[in-house]
């Protein structure tokens, strides 16, 4: 008598590679510090006498604890691509 086995394969959550503005800059140089920091800061809706600003849609990269602040390197280069595919349309 033959006995199967069934392995269940469980996906496990993505560890996602999270990096300080510093980290990320010296790993991709093209980014520097300051471009950097400037993303982060207009990645937020805020307002102007003039009225409503909108974000750049950076946010979804940004992973906040506390007040150090990561950027998610597959995210942050999802977000790229999808300015890339904003600005060909």
């Amino acid at each position: 008598m033959k006995i199967e086995t069934t392995q269940q394969v469980t996906s496990q959550p993505r560890v996602p590679v999270l990096s300080t503005i510093r980290q990320f800059s010296e790993k991709y140089p093209a980014f520097s510090q300051g471009s950097l920091r400037n993303l982060i800061h207009l990645s937020t809706e805020r307002y102007s006498s003039k009225g409503k600003i909108p974000s750049n849609g950076l946010s979804i990269a940004l992973v906040r604890i506390g007040r150090k602040l990561l950027i998610d390197e597959s995210k942050f280069f999802e977000w790229i691509e999808l300015q890339n595919q904003k600005a060909d349309a």
